[in-house]
């Protein structure tokens, strides 16, 4: 099943002008101080556990006067499926929430939560248990290929072995890496459920716009600015 990506943005106070050009040369990539990265999945890891998910990986970058904080969550690898939307906005909110009570971040910054999606590289046990029923694809490390829809990854005699629905049967130590291939008829069965409004802190309103994302990858975003805690804040679809 295909997932949706749905984006909302949150501004107080003075942020930057709305739809401005950025200068190409201030939205390189920047490496944050040393150990703040560390600091904010410190802050971010109770509340996704909190909500029953995965905390799978937390970067930070700068983006002209602003930073960004980019935290990918996942279901537990017991579940089968996509993270859901309403999980995503839930997730979201208590990340929002608790880097705002704890104020890891200075200055302004770019909040954005989002799930794997199809591109993500099956390189770990855990990947390959999220993804069965997908179809995939093997690259072994001899450089040979296996495609198949994955059924389970299961243990033989003490060594990890993905399975296929076929019956084939491959040594995950066997595997370089693995992805999932994106299927259109998953995208055509899809069902993304109506537009819907949410209410939050402050004067806010909710409007989330919903639309199919190839990979399977849904994101949230929002625009913080923690200089000005209480004014209203406004989030649009």
């Amino acid at each position: 099943m295909a997932s949706s990506k749905n984006e909302r943005k949150r501004s107080r106070g003075n942020g930057p002008a709305q739809g401005t050009r950025p200068d190409p040369r201030r939205e390189a990539a920047a490496v944050p101080r040393p150990g703040l990265v560390d600091a904010v999945r410190d802050v971010v890891a109770p509340a996704v556990e909190g909500t029953g998910l995965w905390l799978e990986e937390v970067t930070m970058t700068r983006a002209g006067a602003r930073s960004v904080v980019r935290v990918t969550v996942d279901l537990p690898e017991t579940e089968v499926g996509s993270l859901g939307s309403d999980a995503l906005g839930e997730v979201s909110r208590a990340i929002s929430t608790a880097l705002d009570a704890d104020d890891v971040v200075p200055g302004v910054y770019v909040l954005e939560v989002s799930t794997p999606g199809t591109s993500r590289p099956l390189t770990q046990p855990r990947h390959f248990r999220r993804a069965r029923t997908r179809l995939v694809t093997l690259v072994l490390v001899d450089g040979g290929e296996v495609s198949g829809r994955l059924e389970d990854l299961v243990d033989e005699d003490g060594r990890a072995v993905v399975v296929l629905e076929d019956g084939v049967r491959v040594p995950l130590a066997d595997v370089r890496r693995g992805r999932v291939e994106v299927e259109l008829r998953r995208l055509e069965e899809a069902d993304f459920g109506p537009e819907v409004g949410a209410a939050g802190d402050g004067e806010q309103t909710d409007a989330d716009g919903e639309e199919t994302d190839a990979d399977g990858e849904q994101t949230d975003a929002e625009d913080v600015d923690d200089d000005d805690a209480g004014a209203p804040r406004t989030r649009e679809g």
